[in-house]
């Protein structure tokens, strides 16, 4: 996979991400967001899975406005009709991110214009769009990042107190609600996600999963689980240590001894963060 950033200056302005399978109108995208006085970086992806990877990835720029509390980008430009996972499930996995991008849905065809701005959309753009109209989208992109405080909020009104995960499965995309993990285990770089239907491999480590979900109720009990507290329906002593039981499936997963302090004090306090 392969991302690529268009830097137009290095004035403070704008970091955008552009998403468009069709390199055509992605360098048409690029060009004309690059064109706009208040974009100072522009960044491309070429399905939303790929776009996904970059947000959660390791850019030194993006990974420092995550730790000053801002979205990891100001706004994202996203096609609608892409293989794999489209524009519109993109905006819904968007949502879950705390602060969220501002999001402008580019297409050629009008007829889901409705259903964008239902997802809170604040434009919607008709492939080709000329440069006067990128420059309109991004005044509304402006003027909602004013509305929110000065920072990027979220531009998509949230449904659910819950967060997805896209899971590339056989050459589909399949969305993992966080509601219904059960556990979480490490396997390396990566991490398997354990649901009632069967498990799911993601690249994202176990460590930023835990920094993700734990004030979802999420706690670290080994270096290699990472469970919901409020599935946990024992701890129990044996002679290797503690271990926890999991719900109904009474899945049995082991307590490290750095972590039993921390877990004992998350059940006193009812699985509070």
């Amino acid at each position: 996979m392969a991302f690529t950033v268009s830097t137009a200056n290095n004035s403070p302005g704008l970091v955008v991400l552009a998403v468009d399978d069709e390199k055509a109108g992605m360098d048409v995208l690029v060009e004309r967001l690059n064109g706009n006085r208040h974009v100072r970086r522009v960044l491309s992806a070429f399905d939303a899975t790929e776009a996904l990877l970059l947000l959660s990835g390791d850019d030194p720029e993006l990974a420092s406005r995550k730790d000053e509390g801002l979205s990891v980008v100001d706004a994202v430009f996203a096609d609608l009709d892409m293989p794999g996972l489209t524009g519109m499930e993109l905006a819904k996995v968007l949502a879950g991110f705390k602060p969220a991008p501002v999001l402008v849905f580019v297409t050629a065809h009008s007829h889901e214009a409705v259903a964008a701005f239902e997802l809170g959309a604040v434009d919607y753009l008709l492939k080709p769009a000329e440069q006067p109209r990128i420059d309109k989208a991004m005044e509304r992109v402006l003027a909602k990042i004013h509305q929110n405080g000065g920072g990027s909020q979220s531009a998509v009104p949230e449904q659910r107190d819950d967060e997805v995960i896209p899971v590339e499965l056989a050459g589909t995309t399949k969305l993992v609600s966080r509601a219904s993990v059960r556990w979480v285990e490490a396997q390396g770089d990566y991490a398997r996600l354990y649901t009632s239907d069967g498990s799911h491999l993601v690249r994202i480590p176990l460590a930023q999963l835990e920094e993700r979900w734990e004030k979802a109720g999420f706690v670290r009990i080994h270096r290699s689980y990472l469970v919901p507290i409020s599935l946990i329906t024992e701890l129990r002593m044996g002679g290797s240590g503690y271990s926890v039981v999991i719900g109904h499936e009474e899945k049995v997963l082991p307590v490290s001894r750095r972590h039993t302090r921390e877990l004992k004090d998350r059940l006193v306090r009812g699985g509070g963060a």
